[in-house]
């Protein structure tokens, strides 16, 4: 499983003295960036092939408070991807240093052309990245988001 130890900074904090909602939402971005530029995808190489991941749904689900400095490990995995690697749904998993779920983050994904401004389907070496993302016991096939596919 591909994880990341972090910390929850200052600016990451809001009125009542715990994590943000937009932080857990920053923190999950990051984590995947991560992972595709450790898999070759670091984000000169989305330039060079004007391509960039696109959020079309974030989900958020809280069960702990997370404080200033906590050390936070955030766990990524698929639970859902296109044959053609178009759309896909991953899971970022909040864990404190005890082991317990703070938070969990669902974000639904596909791949923007941005030359084109319009959905594609990212290139093989890309999906090959993808494929190697840890499965959750329950991921799924989605549909296409290509245009005749759906």
């Amino acid at each position: 499983m591909y994880q990341q130890e972090l910390m929850a900074g200052w600016g990451d904090m809001d009125f009542n003295a715990h994590m943000r909602n937009t932080a857990y939402l920053d923190k999950s971005a990051d984590v995947r960036m991560l992972f595709f530029a450790e898999h070759g995808f670091p984000m000169s190489e989305f330039a060079r092939l004007r391509l960039g991941p696109v959020v079309m749904k974030d989900e958020i689900e809280y069960f702990r408070e997370t404080h200033l400095l906590d050390r936070l490990v955030v766990r990524l995995e698929i639970i859902g991807l296109a044959e053609d690697g178009s759309r896909m749904r991953m899971r970022n998993e909040f864990l404190r240093a005890d082991g317990k779920t703070v938070a969990r983050v669902v974000s639904s994904v596909g791949w923007l052309n941005l030359a084109e401004r319009r959905l594609t389907a990212p290139p093989p070496a890309l999906l090959a990245a993808l494929r190697t993302l840890a499965e959750g016991v329950d991921c799924e096939v989605l549909p296409s988001s290509l245009k005749g596919d759906s």
